[in-house]
This record gives structure tokens, sequence and C-alpha cells, in this order.
């Protein structure tokens, strides 16, 4: 009886007008708090699957990924309760590192819910919303057969990388084509309408199964373009999708969903010189949502930074909000620090946890060095490093890089440090 009428709760919930503007699992919990885990679990999912065919939108239910959502419980090394890390074997053979200086970031955080984001420009619609996917700000750009240009000019190094995260409005199989703009534009023609936009460029498009890749240069014919094309990992509609392009001189890597999807060498014209960005897609069936777009240059090698400078200041260890669990895409900063560590026998480290100035400060400081003892457990069980090598600490908010005054700075204070003791 109590399982039905959990059901009914869970139906009328999802066909709620307020839905888009809800945390429905954390809802749903709070509702729930006597109920073991593995019958919550239970309930939510029946219930998502009556509450599927009355809804639209985002708000399906989210398929699990068993690969990348299998957790191992890790006692912590001071015999406190254990930290669940997120098992790593499908990033096996993930070898991004992120890199460590924030040239550009934007999660719209400080745009109003409803508005067009304010250093943002189109030729369609488009606001800032919350979904009940995922936490944060996401832009949705709405208008079908527009463009979406950041106003501002970025000063692209000849080594860098692009990470933004999308998810495709758009139902079960139904076809859909985005394309992200990396380009030269010396005339400042931010809303033109043209597939290929400024003098020279790189348009990266993500369709329903395939990647597209096309390097362009408006001064040469059509024999100019240089091409690539992928099916492996395509981004997945009404999901979170964190897609990451890194870029070395002429050469183009794409990585999704823990892979290295496509390694193009010369996919860029000699002299291309980017200093814009922008979004543009087609589609009859729905638009995309994005949030948390970063551009940075490429890392200085990890030996280097850590056994010659002494101090490596990582973005690339990744953490849900407000937890300190560490997910799976840190796979290849954590791989490489570990080979560090592991090379050099009597190397040892403090990991430093940093934050930003949002929330309570007390609860930042507990959060920094929760997540830089779960980095500690992350090198000791998965990487097999002696844990006797690693302290640990956190410095909360009270050590920031930046400011806290805005999206890009807040990002940069957001890090993981590690120091050579």
């Amino acid at each position: 009886m109590m399982r039905k009428i959990f059901i009914a709760s869970a139906v009328l919930l999802f066909a709620s007008p307020a839905f888009a503007q809800i945390d429905v699992k954390t809802k749903v919990k709070d509702a729930t708090q006597s109920r073991v885990e593995a019958k919550v679990d239970d309930g939510i999912n029946k219930g998502l699957d009556k509450a599927e065919n009355a809804i639209g939108g985002l708000f399906k239910k989210k398929k699990k990924n068993t690969d990348t959502e299998k957790q191992t419980s890790v006692p912590n090394v001071d015999g406190s309760d254990t930290i669940a890390v997120k098992n790593f074997q499908s990033f096996s053979k993930y070898d991004f590192i992120p890199g460590d200086n924030i040239l550009y970031f934007e999660d719209f955080s400080q745009d109003a819910i409803g508005e067009l984001p304010a250093l943002w420009t189109t030729n369609g619609g488009g606001e800032v919303k919350t979904v009940s996917l995922a936490a944060g700000h996401w832009f949705h750009m709405n208008k079908v057969d527009a463009v979406y240009c950041y106003t501002g000019k970025i000063t692209f190094p000849e080594n860098f990388i692009v990470e933004f995260d999308i998810i495709p409005d758009v139902e079960g199989d139904a076809d859909f084509g985005y394309s992200l703009n990396l380009y030269q534009d010396n005339i400042n023609t931010e809303l033109a309408d043209g597939i290929y936009p400024g003098e020279k460029g790189l348009t990266v498009t993500f369709e329903q199964g395939h990647w597209y890749t096309k390097g362009y240069d408006n001064g040469l014919d059509l024999d100019g373009w240089l091409q690539g094309e992928s099916a492996t990992n395509p981004v997945i509609s009404r999901q979170v999708n964190h897609i990451i392009l890194w870029v070395q001189g002429r050469r183009l890597r794409i990585y999704h969903r823990g892979a290295k999807v496509l390694d193009m060498p010369t996919n860029i014209h000699p002299g291309t010189k980017f200093n814009r960005l922008r979004f543009s897609g087609w589609s009859s069936y729905g638009t995309p949502y994005v949030t948390n777009i970063k551009v940075t240059t490429a890392a200085k090698d990890t030996r280097s930074k850590l056994v010659t400078d002494g101090k490596l200041v990582s973005y690339g260890i990744c953490f849900d909000v407000n937890k300190a669990e560490v997910k799976p895409e840190s796979f290849g900063t954590l791989s490489d620090i570990s080979s560090t560590l592991k090379e050099y026998p009597s190397l040892k480290i403090k990991i430093v946890g940093h934050t930003d100035g949002d929330g309570d400060d007390t609860s930042n400081l507990d959060l920094s060095k929760r997540r830089a003892a779960s980095v500690k457990n992350v090198l000791v069980s998965q990487f097999g490093i002696d844990g006797s090598r690693i302290q640990t600490d956190g410095k909360g908010e009270t050590e920031p890089v930046a400011p806290n005054t805005t999206s890009q700075n807040k990002a940069k204070n957001r890090r993981v440090e590690f120091i050579k003791l």
C-alpha cells in the first residue's frame, strides 16, 4: 500500500507546473526519510516510469550508466566515516588533462532567471533557466536556426581547451544538430548568421549519433575545408553531456563520456587566430541548454610543476556542487599526478582544497577539507599510492586567487593544490 501511495505522489509531483524549478530527487528523499535507500531508489524509478508519458521537456527519467555510476566505499585515512568514490574503470583510457589557467568561464549564475544573459547576444530568443537534471543556471538557446554569441573577445593561445555542459532538449531518437564555432573575427560580425563566421575558424557539430568537425578559411574555396567525423560516444538527448575540445596548434581532440572520440592532427588552417566563441543550431524538435563554459590554457607538464616548481594548481579534479566525491572525469589529472609520484618515490605532497566565497564560511572550510581527503583516498585506492606520502588540508574560501565578484573569478578560486613537502 505504501508503495502505491509513493508512486501516485511521484506522478502528481512530476505533472505539476512548478516541476521545472524543483529538484525532484531531493524533494522525494526529504519526503521519505524513514525509508532505506534501496526502497527510495526503487520507488523513484517506478514513479518515473509512470510519469514519463505525462511530462515533456528535459524531465524524463535519466538512465544510469552502470560503468561510471558504480561506487566503492574507501576508508578515510584518519579512520573516520568512509567516502564513496565512483568507479574509474570506464575512464581508464582517458588521457585528457585540464588546463592550469582559466581564460574565460561562464555559468550564468549572475544572470536572472528568465532573462537573456547580459554578456551574450543572439538573433533569436533565449533565457536563463533552472532544470531538474542538474544544479545551476542554464542558458536555454530556445530559437531554432539562431546564433548565440559571447559579446566579448577571448585571446586564445596556440594551445587551449574549451569545455561546456549541454543538454539537447529533444524527444527520444529525434534528430538534432548543434554547433560550437571558434573563429577569428577581426571586424566584430557577432550576429552574422552564416554557418562559418569570421575570416577563419573551426566548427564542431554534434548531431544525433555523430560528430563533425570543419576547419575553414573563408578566403579559400570549398577545397580548403579540413574535415573530421566520428560516431564514438555521441551526445545524448535529455542528459547532461560534458564536451571537451583540446586544441594544440592545428590539432583537435574531442572528449566525451570518458573517451577520446576524435583526434584530427590537421583540423585547423595554419595562422588561425581564434578570438570569438558562439553556438548555433537547428532542430525541428528541440533546443539546447548550455552552461559551465570554460576556456583554459593547456597545462604545463605535471612533473615540472610539482617536482621543479614545488606546486601544482589543478582545475581538473571535478566534484558535484557542495559534494566531496571525486568524479570519474578527474581520471586523467589524477593518473598524471600518480605517475609523477611513482617516478619519484621519495616525493611527498600535501593536497589542499579551496572553494569560492559563496555560502557559509564554516561549511566551505569543511567541504574543502573533505574534498582534499577524498582526492587522497582516490590516489591511494585507485592508483596505489602509499598514503603515508600524502597529507591533506582545506582552506575553504580563505585564500582566494581572485576577488569572488564574477563567475570567472569564482571558478579560479575553486581549485585543488598539490604542494611538494
